[in-house]
């Protein structure tokens, strides 16, 4: 991908795109995918970086939802569970089996748990990634080592899948690239353009780096945008109602020593409602999340001191050495965009459902909000096929079932830690080879190498400091001190990738430095949450 022909296109296209994506998120890019492998002409714009809202700030975990079968909600974790086994299919890259335990310490979690997996197994069917198993006490130790062992009775393991969202999201937008689609970050949508009756034909977007401004006509123009949902809608209809209702979620990151082993931990019930995971990721252990209600959204939210002492004391429950906020390596967090309940009135999000809506306002303009990661694909064929119907293109089939995302290789491991680029690890190892100094790591503390910046620049399109250590890397995400200490590094490459000069990169370390400073909790005091003050 290569942002100077991107604009080229967007340029010279004459001729309406049959669709017009809005937001850059996993919705918006598996939208981009649909269309574009069914041979629409694609065009994909985002107002910040791919994935800089919500998309990068998951849990990493590729899952059918356990806990929605105690909400009942049947049809929706079928619905994840065949979409995890597909997404396995298509990028065994990026997404692999994770096995989790679910630690028992009363007589009747056994058999309670036992059969609530059995379950889940059944409804996986084909996509099944591995059976649950009830596990003795030491065969739970074997697996778990650091869990706290007073009172323990054993465990039930179950399988889910993991992946690295923002690596996901990048060969995504590959993929589309591959298929003929144009994608464009830093070029927000302004306006929507209307026709004499009112009906949404194209929209009016800004390129942030030089000002161009982009007349856009468009067939059908589908809003993606996650937490960002009402605002883009007000551009059509200043006036309509907000159907999004934004929910955070924080996540701290520890060394390896707190979860050893590639074994998760899974608690299925905790103060606020929600399940707690601890799980293995990139040579760390990523303990998450909270459910709480904000009034308003950002791109860099910050987490509620309230929320940090919560994990901090649920994980302390179930792990033999209790993290502290000196432990912390880093905290990021998440705003869920959830589907507004009709006469829901608790207050609580954690009671919301976690399936998506597809609304058509009175404007023509097609908004997609809700879901989750691991139904992307099905969200986008679902938001596809009504986008072709209002466009009135011609119907094709979608084929993103049996479809190789960018990077597809089977034995990705034997890539070490390159592993997540796929077939891209190859290229990367070449570009080091032509210049040896690439090959050096980053950092002792982080598994990146500079050769990764390099490629992110000329094929993946980073464009900041912030893009190539969030989310090209997920440096800030691993390690927000070692992300801090490499950024002049980091951006001493890029500027020489993107023809930047000295006072650039001193812009860029000093915006970056700025804003990983709330990612570092020690010394950091964050706000209380709404629900206190």
């Amino acid at each position: 991908m290569n942002r100077d022909e991107m604009l080229t296109r967007v340029r010279n296209r004459k001729e309406p795109w049959d669709i017009v994506v809005i937001g850059g998120g996993a919705t918006g890019a598996g939208v981009a995918v649909d269309a574009a492998s069914r041979g629409y002409d694609v065009l994909l714009l985002e107002r910040e970086d791919f994935g800089k809202g919500t998309s990068s700030r998951a849990t990493k975990l590729v899952h059918g939802g356990v806990r929605y079968l105690e909400q009942g909600n049947v049809s929706l974790v079928m619905e994840a569970l065949k979409e995890r086994g597909i997404l396995l299919r298509n990028a065994p890259h990026i997404v692999k089996d994770l096995k989790f335990i679910v630690p028992n310490y009363s007589w009747w979690e056994a058999p309670f748990y036992g059969i609530g997996m059995k379950i889940y197994d059944f409804l996986a069917g084909k996509y099944s990634f591995g059976s649950s198993k009830v596990l003795s006490l030491e065969e739970t130790l074997a697996l778990l080592p650091t869990i706290r062992q007073d009172g323990l009775r054993g465990g039930v393991m179950y399988h889910d899948g993991q992946f690295d969202d923002t690596r996901l999201l990048i060969n995504l937008m590959t993929t589309a690239a591959e298929h003929g689609a144009t994608l464009l970050n830093y070029a927000g949508v302004v306006e929507l353009k209307k026709d004499e009756a009112g009906f949404v034909q194209g929209v009016v977007a800004i390129d942030s780096e030089n000002g161009e401004r982009f007349e856009i006509a468009a067939r059908s123009v589908v809003n993606a945008t996650g937490i960002f949902t009402d605002e883009t809608r007000r551009l059509a209809e200043p006036g309509v109602q907000p159907m999004m209702v934004p929910s955070q979620g924080i996540h701290l990151i520890f060394d390896h020593s707190f979860l050893t082993g590639d074994t998760a931990l899974m608690v299925p019930q905790t103060d606020d409602g929600r399940v707690l995971f601890a799980v293995p990721w990139h040579g760390r252990t990523l303990v998450g999340t909270t459910d709480t209600p904000i009034p308003s959204v950002s791109y860099e939210p910050l987490p509620f001191e309230e929320e940090i002492d919560f994990v901090l004391e649920t994980a302390g429950r179930y792990l033999t050495h209790k993290p502290t906020r000196e432990d912390i390596l880093s905290v990021f967090v998440g705003i869920r965009p959830l589907v507004k309940a009709a006469g829901a009135s608790d207050g609580k999000t954690s009671s919301l459902s976690r399936d998506y809506t597809i609304h058509i306002d009175h404007s023509g303009l097609l908004t997609i909000v809700g879901g989750k990661w691991t139904t992307y694909r099905h969200m986008a064929e679902d938001s596809v096929d009504h986008a072709t119907t209002l466009g009135r293109l011609e119907e094709k089939p979608c084929v993103t079932a049996t479809l190789h995302i960018h990077g597809y290789h089977q034995h990705p491991e034997e890539f070490g830690v390159l592993s997540v680029y796929g077939t891209d690890a190859l290229a990367i190892l070449e570009l080091a080879k032509e210049n040896p100094d690439l090959l050096r790591p980053l950092h002792p503390d982080l598994p990146y190498i500079a050769a990764e910046v390099v490629w992110s620049a000329r094929n993946e399109m980073s464009r900041t400091l912030d893009d190539a250590l969030a989310r090209r890397t997920r440096a800030l995400l691993l390690n927000a001190r070692a992300a801090v200490e490499i950024a002049p590094a980091v951006a001493s490459l890029l500027a020489k990738e993107l023809g930047k000069d000295a006072t650039w990169v001193d812009e860029q370390v000093k915006s970056f430095k700025a804003m990983a400073a709330q990612y570092i909790p020690q010394g950091t005091k964050y706000p209380a949450s709404p629900a206190s003050s």
